[in-house]
């Protein structure tokens, strides 16, 4: 898989996965909706051509009022999917993104794959949302978090699949890296000493 960097873009073509396929059918309810939102953790990896199953897609999106939320939620169901948490979206605003939980959106009738939603309350996340990157994939757009943070956030994880993702991403775009942004992330979560296990 060959990718072209273009700036802040990653410009590439390959055969789309169904995940793929539902992905890209949820973002362009976002972008429909002109939700700014930042896709990180373990799809990234996925995307970037690491074989493995996953159960969510997480993102970010900004924070709204709820009033915009309420447009945004009568589109994703306009649009075959549903909130799996609770049919409230009031409830889900208030109790849940308001309260720093996530909600999570499926298909409707699905529980897997779905769509894990939050808003950003902490530095790193701020800093994916505000500082994320263009994904064109077949020509259709995605917005991912930078690769260093997200090498850096999967060392701190430090699980076996993270342990893996962060290898597979480190291998594939080692030559592209910002090392001097990597290693602020990799000092800001404590885990310089796991670099040497990217190798």
């Amino acid at each position: 898989m060959e990718f072209d960097f273009k700036g802040n873009e990653i410009v590439f073509d390959r055969e789309l996965s169904n995940l793929d396929k539902l992905v890209l059918k949820f973002v362009k309810v976002l972008d429909k909706e002109k939700v700014d939102y930042v896709i990180i953790s373990g799809y990234i990896a996925i995307l970037f051509g690491r074989s493995r199953g996953t159960e969510d897609v997480d993102l970010f999106i900004e924070e709204m009022s709820l009033g915009k939320f309420n447009e945004l939620w009568t589109a994703f169901n306009a649009n075959g999917f549903e909130c799996i948490n609770t049919s409230d979206s009031k409830e889900a605003y208030e109790n849940f993104l308001r309260d720093k939980t996530s909600i999570r959106f499926a298909e409707k009738g699905e529980f897997m794959p779905n769509f894990e939603l939050k808003f950003p309350t902490e530095e790193l996340s701020k800093y994916s949302l505000n500082n994320k990157i263009k994904v064109v994939l077949n020509n259709m757009v995605l917005n991912t978090s930078k690769i260093e943070p997200q090498i850096a956030y999967k060392l701190y994880l430090g699980s076996e699949k993270d342990l893996e993702d962060a290898t597979h991403l480190w291998q594939v775009f080692k030559q592209h890296l910002d090392r001097a942004l990597f290693n602020k992330f990799a000092e800001k979560l404590n885990v310089t000493k796991l670099i040497k296990k990217l190798e």
